[in-house]
C-alpha cells in the first residue's frame, strides 16, 4: 500500500482460491493486514503442512486475479519521478513474490530501476545495503524496522494497514500524509542535504 492499492487484487486471488480449495477464507480482513509474507497469512485459513503447497497455488492464481485489479496509489509515478529528477535510484524492496511485483510495477508504468521481493522487515536491510538507499518509504512498521536496519532515513506513509501514530512509535523519522507529498518533502530534503555539505 505505499506504491500499488493491492487490496483488491489480494482479495480476488484469496477469494479464488478459498473457492478452488474449499476453505472459508475472510478476505475482508486478509486485506486489512497486508505486509508480512503470504505464508503468515496463509497459516491463518490452512494446516501447517498445507502452507507451502497453498503459497504455491496462491501465486499461480495472483497473476490471473490480482494484476488488472491492483492501481498504483495517488502520488506514486510523480514520487517514483521525484527521486530520478534528484538523480537517485527507485527501487522497490516488498515481501511480495518478486515476479508479481514486477508485473505490476509494469502494468501500472511505475519507472522503478529494480524490484527487489521477497524480504520481510529487517530483511530488507540486506537490498536496501546493496544498492546504497538513504531513503526508505514504506506503510508498515516492518518496512521502518527495515530502514532503522539499513541505516537509512525511514518515511512513512499511514495509507496502508498502520497508523501515522504506530508509524511514528515504530521510530519514522518522518510520516507523510501519502505520497503526493512526497516530492515536495524531497526537494526540502535534498536542499537541506546539500546546504549541509556546503558548510
Amino acid at each position: 500500500m505505499t506504491l500499488i492499492d493491492s487490496r483488491p487484487g489480494i482479495k480476488a486471488a484469496f477469494d479464488a482460491l478459498a473457492e478452488e480449495t474449499g476453505t472459508f477464507i475472510d478476505t475482508d480482513l486478509v486485506v486489512t493486514r497486508l505486509g508480512p509474507p503470504l505464508e503468515i497469512e496463509l497459516a491463518h485459513w490452512f494446516a501447517a503442512e498445507r502452507i507451502e503447497a497453498m503459497t504455491l497455488r496462491y501465486r499461480e492464481l495472483y497473476p490471473v486475479h490480482a494484476i488488472a485489479g491492483t492501481a498504483a496509489m495517488a502520488g506514486a509515478r510523480e514520487a517514483v519521478d521525484a527521486v530520478h529528477r534528484h538523480g537517485g535510484k527507485a527501487i522497490v524492496v516488498t515481501a511480495k513474490h518478486q515476479p508479481n511485483a514486477q508485473l505490476h510495477i509494469d502494468r501500472l508504468g511505475i519507472a522503478a530501476d529494480s524490484v527487489i521481493g521477497w524480504l520481510w522487515a529487517e530483511a530488507k536491510a540486506e537490498a536496501l545495503r546493496e544498492h546504497g538507499a538513504s531513503v526508505y518509504v514504506g506503510d508498515h512498521i516492518g518496512d521502518v524496522r527495515g530502514a532503522h536496519a539499513a541505516g537509512a532515513l525511514s518515511v512513512a506513509v499511514p495509507t496502508g494497514p498502520c497508523g501515522a501514530e504506530e508509524l511514528r512509535g515504530a521510530g519514522a523519522h518522518v510520516v507523510l500524509d501519502d505520497l503526493t507529498r512526497f516530492p515536495a518533502w524531497l526537494d526540502s530534503y535534498a536542499a537541506d542535504e546539500i546546504e549541509e555539505a556546503l558548510i
